[in-house]
């Protein structure tokens, strides 16, 4: 699940980079911010607004950033266990021959 989350946010980043920026439905303002309580990119007016007025908010990069530093801790900890596996697998192998 995590892993999926980041990967929408990356799309997110993949699409702004592309030429046009998302921009809020609401405001019609360009989401440079991630609420991190509610897991959404909200604009600088959103910002102010009740509903995220409490809450943790960082700058898009800052939360992309992030969110690629936890996917690569991951992606290492998959690359492991698929090694792992690997030699698991090679061993059972050589046992039954």
């Amino acid at each position: 699940a995590n892993v999926i989350e980041v990967a929408k946010r990356w799309s997110l980043k993949a699409a702004k980079g592309s030429g046009g920026e998302k921009r809020c439905e609401e405001h019609h303002e360009v989401l440079k911010l991630f609420c991190e309580d509610d897991q959404v990119l909200i604009c600088l007016v959103c910002r102010e607004d009740q509903a995220h007025r409490l809450h943790a908010v960082v700058p898009v990069e800052e939360a992309a950033e992030e969110d690629k530093e936890k996917l690569q801790v991951h992606l290492k900890i998959l690359k492991d266990r698929k090694e792992k596996l690997l030699d698991l697998k090679t061993a059972k192998e050589k046992k039954s021959l």
